[in-house]
């Protein structure tokens, strides 16, 4: 693993057969939500849904939830397939600090989802527009 930058490490991949993980193909997925900029911009927009003394920033938890699903998970339990590769996906919050999240946002009903797609939209034009060129890092 490499030093961390934004809301997950920085890998490296080789062909050793050490350091294998089994989700090896999230890599990608991971790459593009670091180099697209999605994982500062979330982190931003659901900053007012981070209590105070919090260790997990809500836009990581939410982005681990999209990742498990992406993965084949199918409920938010299933972001434990995360966390069973902490050098690929960081810190991943607890099952019961996920789903505090997920009602906080339920609750805030059309106020979290307009910061959600907020920050996707600054993401995909940033994307979209060049501004985050695959290359630049």
């Amino acid at each position: 693993m490499k030093k961390r930058i934004g809301s997950y490490p920085r890998v490296r991949v080789e062909g050793g057969g050490r350091g294998v993980v089994s989700q090896a193909g999230a890599v990608l997925l991971v790459e593009t939500v670091r180099k697209s900029g999605l994982d500062t911009a979330i982190s931003a927009a659901l900053a007012p849904w981070r209590k105070p003394r919090t260790v997990h920033d809500p836009g990581k938890v939410l982005l681990d939830v999209a990742l498990a699903v992406a993965l084949g998970g199918d409920c938010l339990a299933d972001v434990g397939m995360l966390r069973a590769e902490r050098d690929v996906f960081g810190p991943v919050a607890s099952d019961p600090t996920v789903s505090r999240l997920v009602d906080a946002l339920a609750a805030s009903g059309p106020n979290a989802l307009a910061a959600i797609r907020g920050a996707a939209a600054s993401a995909s034009a940033g994307w979209k527009g060049g501004s985050r060129l695959p290359s630049e890092d």
